[in-house]
């Protein structure tokens, strides 16, 4: 049985390049209210869904309260518990409410900061296979590199949501 819901569309947002944060011109994408969970066992429903469609490195945790981005890797991020705020695409980005069930991907470089969480906020993130995922503040500095390394992370093989015909593989051409 599939946890994911019927017809799950998600919402896509292009970030800007503001100078310090470069974001993508892939769509940074968040599926709202997309998996039903078990409320017993949430974090398993998603690492399972990931795995199944070939993310993997998973971990379980918040998401950093200081800006940051990932130059050399895309990532996913499912809400298994809890709801936080959540600033994507950097200082002029946008913040979302995100809360259990919903599904982040973020292109690589993409900015992202944790603005608040509830006190049981329990995201779970993952990452296309091959990839090595590196933690980038915005400076000038890590700007400039991440504009050479940006452009060379590979297309991931499968949507982590929806598999290898989802989303994802249509959005990002």
């Amino acid at each position: 049985m599939s946890v994911v819901r019927d017809y799950a569309e998600p919402l896509a947002i292009v970030f800007e390049d503001d100078g310090l944060v470069p974001n993508n011109i892939l769509p940074f994408l968040i599926y709202q209210g997309a998996v039903t969970l078990d409320p017993k066992q949430p974090e398993q429903a998603i690492e399972n869904l990931f795995e199944t469609n070939n993310w993997g490195g998973t971990w379980r945790n918040g998401v950093y309260d200081y800006l940051h981005y990932h130059a050399t890797v895309h990532e996913v991020l499912g809400v298994a518990r809890g709801r936080a705020r959540v600033r994507f695409g950097g200082d002029y980005g946008q913040e979302l409410e995100i809360k259990a069930g919903d599904i982040a991907i973020l292109p690589a470089g993409t900015g992202h900061q944790c603005i608040t969480a509830s006190d049981d906020f329990c995201v779970i993130g993952a990452y296309p296979p091959g990839s090595k995922m590196e933690i980038t503040r915005a400076t000038p500095e890590n700007h400039a590199k991440a504009l050479k390394t940006i452009p060379n992370v590979a297309r991931p093989p499968a949507d982590p949501v929806t598999g290898r015909h989802g989303a994802l593989m249509r959005l990002w051409r």
